[in-house]
């Protein structure tokens, strides 16, 4: 299992992708879930995957490789040569519907290992504004619009209520990355499936600011500290809150 967040705002572009890909007593591994796709002066696209992995790699084995030609192109078909974000997103999504199907069929009908991926695709074209997608298993995709400005694949349930709370379209950049970090720390807290490093990526708005990335490991103190504190507000929460009347004569 995993969790991949990806968060559309009006300062820029948040992604966030746990490491963890198998949870027990005496087996827990890691593997790089968000992946630089394409980083150059005029674009960037960076992806995060959940599912199997197979499947998200020989996606993008493909998308290195190029995409057979298609009616409107003379050779393969490579995300360097897409005019934009939405371009990008289609071309990604036919490269996992493929490989999707190249494995499943590989398999054969009897298997019973689920072959099913899917991504979150962020990123930018020079001169034009952020974009942030949602491709499933099948290839298809949808867009991340303001007046829902995340999105997240993988192990999403325990996470998701902070985000339906404290999350809006005009959040600063740096309170959206402490409330992304609190929906990963939510999740953590009720799933072992999913667990540091964490991988973050962080696109400003404003062009002229460089996009950051940062590792955030079992011993980082910023984590650790917002994982405590924000423990100790939700105990506080709760006190606070009147005790129900209808309880009165139970003690």
């Amino acid at each position: 299992m995993t969790y991949c967040l990806g968060m559309l705002l009006k300062d820029g572009l948040v992604m966030i992708a746990d490491t963890r890909t198998n949870a027990g007593v005496d087996n827990i591994s890691s593997y790089k879930k968000l992946h630089i796709l394409e980083q150059s002066e005029d674009r960037t696209v960076i992806a995060c995957t959940a599912g199997n992995l197979s499947v998200t790699q020989s996606a993008f084995a493909l998308l290195a490789e190029g995409l057979d030609e298609d009616d409107d192109s003379d050779g393969p078909r490579f995300l360097s040569d897409m005019p934009n974000m939405h371009r990008v997103a289609g071309l990604v999504g036919e490269a996992l519907h493929i490989a999707r199907d190249e494995i499943k069929e590989t398999a054969g009908e009897d298997s019973q290992y689920s072959f099913s991926g899917s991504m979150i695709l962020g990123g930018r074209f020079k001169g034009r504004p952020l974009r942030l997608f949602h491709i499933y298993k099948e290839g298809n995709f949808i867009s991340c619009q303001p007046d829902r400005p995340f999105m997240q694949i993988g192990e999403t349930k325990y996470g998701k209520p902070i985000l339906d709370r404290a999350l809006e379209y005009e959040t600063p950049l740096d309170d959206a990355v402490k409330t992304g970090l609190v929906s990963f720390d939510s999740t953590m807290r009720s799933n072992l499936s999913v667990g540091r490093p964490l991988d973050l990526a962080i696109l400003p708005a404003d062009e002229s600011k460089p996009v950051y990335f940062r590792r955030i490991e079992e011993s980082d103190d910023y984590f650790n500290m917002l994982s405590s504190k924000w423990a100790f507000a939700l105990a506080e929460a709760r006190a606070a809150i009147p005790m129900p009347p209808f309880m009165e004569g139970f003690d």
